[in-house]
């Protein structure tokens, strides 16, 4: 996404993902991004403020209203999508929910695309975003990673996972791609305003003459998962818990296979406005608080995304 949305780490260069491995053979995984609409979902029923352990630690006015709305692209599976009824589910809904219960509030999911998410903070449309969006210094400070040019106020981060970037393509038609170098003279597909796009667009300044990378940056995942289907490009990228669950469902598994190893492993965080110091911190008492419970553990367990668990949420600990 844009400095000023969400998903991944921003740098040129790549490392392999701190995260690990997280089965693609196996559970459910974890993500999401969608069309700017205005559906919502109280997925997120919380305990009444009297009894919640945490209500006191939020401010006033979010106490009063009961709930906290919430910028997400919900296109993004596992992590946050729609399933056969409409209803948002995925990762994010089920620790939102966990949150809810200790803060007395509900939090209400509303679609929008990834690279607006931050713009809907600044202009007050969502309280927070929770969309897989991955902690760094260019979206805690507003700048555009490719110009490093100021875009707009930046937002602190409520860290709760962890998760790296992975390319895949069609099963069986790598095209010799197995890292991010190969992908000159090649098309890659994937969801604007994403740590994949950055890393896209600083591969393709490296690429020789003649060999250009070309970049098709859709509004979500799914729509760069259907070029690549289709056959009109080489390559997708996204977060590793998208690409897993990708692999794992579409076709059956017959349609993609992953390349090469994860990269930019990075903290996924809440976003929240710089000067809603008093939620932000809200939100860290009730995440370590889920994480102490044993519930934060249940709900990665259920998704598949166990091992990008964190030991501690922290604020901004993105690089």
């Amino acid at each position: 996404m844009t400095a000023g949305s969400t998903r991944r780490t921003t740098a040129a260069r790549s490392r392999l993902a701190a995260v690990g491995a997280i089965a693609v053979a196996g559970a459910l995984i974890l993500t999401g991004c969608g069309d700017q609409t205005k559906d919502k979902d109280k997925s997120s029923g919380g305990a009444s403020a009297a009894s919640a352990p945490l209500a006191g630690k939020l401010p006033a006015s979010v106490r009063d209203k009961g709930v906290i709305k919430v910028g997400s692209d919900i296109a993004y599976a596992p992590v946050e999508f729609k399933d056969n009824s409409g209803k948002v589910v995925g990762l994010d809904p089920d620790v939102a929910a966990a949150l809810g219960k200790q803060l007395g509030v509900t939090f209400q999911f509303e679609n929008g695309t990834f690279d607006a998410l931050l713009t809907g903070i600044r202009s007050n449309r969502y309280d927070i975003a929770m969309s897989a969006m991955t902690d760094n210094k260019s979206r805690q400070e507003g700048v555009d990673p490719a110009t490093g040019k100021k875009v707009g106020e930046g937002v602190d981060f409520v860290d709760y996972l962890t998760a790296g970037v992975s390319i895949y393509t069609r099963k069986g038609d790598t095209g010799g791609i197995t890292s991010w170098s190969d992908l000159c003279g090649k098309k890659i597909a994937l969801e604007r305003g994403t740590v994949s796009n950055d890393l896209a667009k600083a591969e393709a300044k490296k690429c020789p003459s003649g060999k250009k990378l070309t970049i098709e940056a859709f509004d979500d995942d799914q729509q760069a998962q259907t070029r690549l289907r289709s056959g009109g490009a080489d390559a997708v990228s996204s977060d590793f818990p998208v690409a897993a669950y990708a692999v794992k469902t579409s076709g059956g598994g017959k349609d993609f296979q992953i390349v090469g190893d994860q990269v930019e492993a990075a903290p996924y965080g809440i976003a929240v406005g710089k000067s809603n110091t008093q939620l932000r911190d809200a939100l860290q008492a009730a995440m370590n608080a889920i994480i102490k419970n044993g519930e934060y553990q249940k709900i990665l367990e259920k998704w598949g995304a166990q091992d990008g668990a964190v030991k501690q949420s922290v604020i901004n600990g993105g690089k």
